[in-house]
């Protein structure tokens, strides 16, 4: 993979990788206004996509119900520059009717333990934790939670 980043004038940049879509990225201390996301926010973004699309796909084909999906990253930072993160957890929330815990459980297994690249490579970097809660829909905009838990990587 190739990214272009091109400055764009203040703290603002525009960045382009192979899939030649931009993306602006920016500082909150930019003068001009922030444009975009800071780098920091693009690597949580990154980390919260990898794993929410492998875990949507791998419900989709468990044939579960999901009618709305949250993954909400919890990142904790160091409080000296480089401000680097020190711990992250995922917590996956999806509304549903009859979904399954342990196919949630299983999707989640497989996406941080072989198929999301960005959880794999941060792993060696600081903590990741997952923590799930399935709600069930109940019409109208309500639900009620039907379970909950955590998931730990072996070894973690």
């Amino acid at each position: 993979m190739d990214v272009k980043t091109h400055w764009k004038g203040g703290m603002a940049f525009e960045a382009v990788a192979d899939s030649n879509k931009p993306i602006i990225m920016d500082s909150p201390t930019s003068a001009a206004g922030l444009l975009g996301p800071a780098p920091m926010e693009m690597i949580a973004f990154g980390m919260a996509g990898c794993t929410a699309m492998d875990v949507i796909s791998i419900l989709a084909k468990k044939k579960q119900d999901v009618t709305d999906f949250d993954v909400i990253l919890h990142a904790d930072r160091a409080g000296e520059h480089p401000k680097v993160f020190t711990r992250v957890t995922m917590e996956y929330q999806l509304t549903g009717h009859a979904i399954d815990e342990a196919s949630v459980v299983r999707a989640i297994e497989l996406s941080t333990q072989k198929y999301c690249p960005a959880h794999a490579m941060m792993r060696q970097v600081f903590p990741i934790s997952q923590r799930y809660i399935i709600f069930e829909e109940e019409g109208q905009g309500a639900r009620r939670v039907v379970a909950e838990g955590s998931y730990t990587l072996e070894g973690e």
